[in-house]
């Protein structure tokens, strides 16, 4: 077989694979019926959290499947059948539910557990390939991920069994997500480390530069001091305000420029004189995502912060959010 003819037989099976398993969940999703509704009801009911428990292949499925239950708005986590049966069951209760795993229902990891499961009075749903399976018969709930092949061209490695079963388990998962009214703000707070959580939970009293280090000078500075306060603070700008912290304007190193291209810069002058009197603000208990917004719609670089009487209680720049993981 020529090098080209290798080429082209490795495009095509890895062709077929995908079409055979893009095939698989579309036949998984044809029959989704009332049973699909019946196991949102019974994890919906559950006061506890979903066990989600499979061997080998299925186990791995299985571990993504409760890692998306639990991002999304579902308490839950993994046991591996082999070790609930040496104590890990304990870690189960009777408002839990389990969600058990197997492509042939017959896996007697699984199997073993049954008694054990029935004695606590735990509700049991099952996602296998064979209806007719002693999981599939023994669970209050049975999802038929049954595939017609494997995208194997042996026929023996779980390929499309699997990924219809995964994606039966994100079916399962988003249903409940949308029954729960979770939101991007819930998902957050289960992600505060991702740059979602940043978005969504970072605000801005979080990032900005406040007390000694927010730069703020009266109006009748001269403009020699404000400069001053502008290096010395490092923001590019600084704030103009009364003896009692409302905000009169602000003063800012193009605003320097301007003044330099028009011949009008006086080292004496009050910079009250020449800051610019409407200043960008924003309030501190805004999301920080919101200043990023304003700053990109403004094509400014910097945003001064009040509080909720409108006083001066901060300034932030776009190198503050880039610090903070928000852009």
């Amino acid at each position: 077989m020529t090098e080209d003819a290798v080429s082209l037989h490795r495009l095509a099976l890895a062709r077929d694979v995908l079409a055979t398993e893009a095939e698989a969940i579309q036949t998984v999703s044809a029959r989704l019926d009332v049973v699909f509704l019946r196991a949102v009801d019974a994890i919906l009911a559950c006061q506890g959290r979903v066990v989600v428990t499979g061997m080998g292949k299925s186990g791995h499925i299985g571990r993504k499947i409760a890692a998306t239950l639990a991002s999304t708005g579902t308490p839950s986590f993994f046991m591996h059948p082999a070790e609930a049966a040496h104590g890990d069951l304990g870690m189960i209760t009777a408002q839990d539910a389990v969600l058990a795993l197997s492509n042939s229902g017959e896996t007697s990891e699984l199997i073993a557990l049954l008694p054990a499961l029935r004695r606590k009075g735990i509700a049991l749903l099952a996602i296998t390939g064979r209806p007719g399976s002693t999981l599939a018969r023994e669970a209050d709930v049975h999802l038929d991920a049954a595939v017609s092949r494997e995208a194997c061209p042996l026929g023996l490695a779980p390929t499309a069994s699997t990924t219809a079963a995964l994606a039966l388990g994100d079916a399962l998962a988003l249903t409940l997500l949308d029954a729960r009214n979770f939101r991007e703000e819930d998902f957050a707070l289960s992600h505060p480390g991702g740059s979602l959580g940043k978005r969504l939970l970072v605000r801005v009293a979080d990032v900005m530069h406040s007390g000694e280090a927010l730069p703020k000078v009266g109006p009748d500075t001269a403009l020699k001091d404000a400069l001053y306060e502008i290096s010395r603070k490092g923001l590019g700008m600084t704030a103009v305000c009364d003896a009692n912290q409302r905000l009169l304007g602000v003063f800012t190193d193009g605003d320097l420029r301007r003044l330099l291209d028009r011949g009008q810069f006086d080292l004496g002058r009050a910079v009250g004189e020449v800051m610019n009197p409407t200043p960008r603000s924003i309030a501190a208990d805004r999301l920080a995502a919101e200043a990023l917004q304003r700053m990109e719609q403004d094509k400014i670089n910097g945003l001064l912060a009040l509080d909720a009487a409108g006083l001066l209680v901060g300034a932030l720049n776009m190198h503050d959010l880039l610090r903070a993981g928000v852009v």
